[in-house]
């Protein structure tokens, strides 16, 4: 049974930073591209992440510079880094098995003072 769990977020201050996991099991990440998404209120959710098994991390503009996908292939965890946030990265963050039907239930990062 394919699961993916996430862990991490939280309450930060803008400008601070939090580092966000996902625990993947049922399969092995080592063969796929893995993603991070997010959510915010009334927002449609959007792509912020992506790697592939082999390739280099895409990033859209918004958050190209702050954030850092990572992986690590023999404990099948996926990770975010979130650096320099601001409140308008206030949401609910996704780890995805890109390209299938496997999202794990989110984990919420507040930026707020």
């Amino acid at each position: 049974q394919v699961q993916l769990e996430e862990s991490g977020g939280g309450l930060v201050q803008p400008g601070g930073s939090v580092g966000l996991s996902c625990a993947a099991s049922g399969f092995s990440i080592r063969f796929y591209s893995m993603s991070w998404y997010r959510q915010a209120p009334e927002k449609e959710r959007e792509l912020v992440a992506a790697m592939s098994s082999g390739g280099p991390p895409y990033y859209p503009d918004s958050v190209k510079g702050r954030f850092t996908i990572s992986r690590d292939n023999v404990k099948n965890m996926v990770y975010l880094q979130l650096n320099s946030l601001k409140p308008e990265d206030t949401a609910v963050y996704y780890c995805h098995w890109h390209g299938t039907d496997y999202w794990g239930k989110g984990t919420l990062v507040t930026v707020s003072s």
